[in-house]
């Protein structure tokens, strides 16, 4: 078994649903062993999310897999005293409650680094833990419209649209690993842990591109543009005779190939169109010229046409398509996870693709847990319980 970047680090997860699972998913696929605290019976409220295969969550399990479970009631004095002891075994804390949560039950980032100087503490949540919103509780669908990306989602002059995917929770949790792959590598010039403060809120303005560029520039409000680019033209999806087709001409040479591919040459001189600013401000002139070619023919003959000229294109793919992707399979982007009770479950696979890792290690090898599958052996084998120690811990959970 290769030996990952994160190896040897261990993750104390007390994290919920979706941010900071994603978080603790991601430092796993790179080795961490990450152990997940949950409520006796229970457990993660995902586990209650369909769609479920035989009783369980597909949901929680493709977040959770390769993660050891351990039940802990923190309300409890019993309860906390556990969890700091197993804070002074781990490097990592991940958790995304309400900011003050933890510190009311005596277990915030002040106290858990006198016990543990070393710990890289990492709080993902909706508003931060400082500024005006900190005590508000969120959900992703909140943070996409406050953050300002659905203000720019959707077609011109429609409702508003949310992002298909949560991307409030995920890029939260992609940063919460970013961060905290930052505060380790600190760590190892400092000998210190520190707090990494994460805001689903914040990690929005962050992806907004060069939205909020373009209104400190021009004051103008950015809006839905549909299926184009604010800033680049010809950047959008046109309809074919059988479907729609996305093309990207990010640069001069490439709006003249695709005018020669059209049969339309002389349109790469029209000084309406001859650069990108000037087919920026024309862009409804030129989608309707274009449109008329792309119209003349199928999908499939275009992506032939254009990808054999050099010219950035794909189709719209709908989730199904990519089960039968040849650049999917060659990247190892969707793999199967035997999951007890469920079978062979496909999940996404691991983007990062690093030399040192064979394709069918990118993936932590066990399966999700059951709630608590491991309260035992994490007692024992890294707390130090004796056997009977142990027994009573979770008969007094039961």
């Amino acid at each position: 078994m290769t030996q990952k970047p994160l190896h040897g680090i261990k993750v104390l997860d007390f994290t919920n649903v979706l941010a900071g699972p994603y978080c603790s998913m991601l430092l796993g696929n790179m080795g961490a062993e990450i152990i997940k605290v949950e409520k006796q019976g229970a457990g993660d409220d995902s586990r209650a999310f369909g769609p479920h295969v035989n009783g369980q969550s597909v949901y929680f399990m493709s977040i959770n897999r390769g993660k050891k479970s351990i039940v802990c009631n923190t309300k409890t004095e019993a309860g906390r005293a556990m969890f700091k002891r197993l804070v002074e075994k781990v490097d990592l804390l991940v958790e995304n409650l309400k900011p003050g949560a933890l510190e009311r039950m005596g277990l915030g980032y002040d106290t858990l680094k006198e016990i543990n100087p070393k710990l890289v503490y990492v709080s993902v949540s909706g508003f931060g833990h400082s500024g005006p919103y900190s005590p508000r509780p969120a959900y992703d669908m909140i943070v996409q419209a406050m953050g300002g990306i659905i203000s720019i989602t959707g077609q011109p002059g429609g409702e508003p649209v949310r992002v298909g995917t949560s991307v409030g929770d995920i890029v939260a949790g992609m940063y919460g690993a970013f961060g905290a792959v930052n505060a380790l590598y600190q760590r190892r010039k400092t000998g210190l842990g520190q707090k990494v403060d994460i805001a689903m809120f914040d990690c929005q303005l962050s992806i907004l591109e060069n939205a909020i560029a373009k209104y400190a520039a021009t004051g103008n409000v950015p809006g839905p543009l549909g299926m184009r680019h604010a800033s680049i033209t010809p950047f959008q999806a046109f309809s074919t005779s059988d479907s729609r087709i996305i093309v990207a001409c990010g640069n001069n040479a490439l709006f003249r190939k695709l005018c020669g591919v059209l049969d339309i040459p002389a349109l790469a001189e029209d000084a309406r169109f001859n650069s990108n600013a000037r087919r920026t401000e024309n862009v409804d002139a030129l989608a309707e010229i274009l449109q008329e070619k792309f119209s003349l023919r199928a999908t499939a003959e275009w992506l032939d046409t254009l990808i054999s000229a050099g010219i950035p294109c794909g189709p719209i793919n709908g989730v199904d398509k990519l089960f039968s992707d040849p650049q999917v399979a060659a990247r190892n982007m969707l793999v199967e996870v035997d999951q007890p009770g469920m079978g062979a479950i496909t999940v996404a696979g691991n983007p990062v693709k690093l030399s040192t890792v064979p394709p069918e290690e990118e993936l932590p090898a066990g399966p999700a847990p059951a709630v608590g599958e491991h309260t035992q052996e994490i007692l024992v084998d890294l707390l130090g319980y004796s056997e009977k120690e142990a027994r009573e811990y979770l008969d007094a959970m039961l």
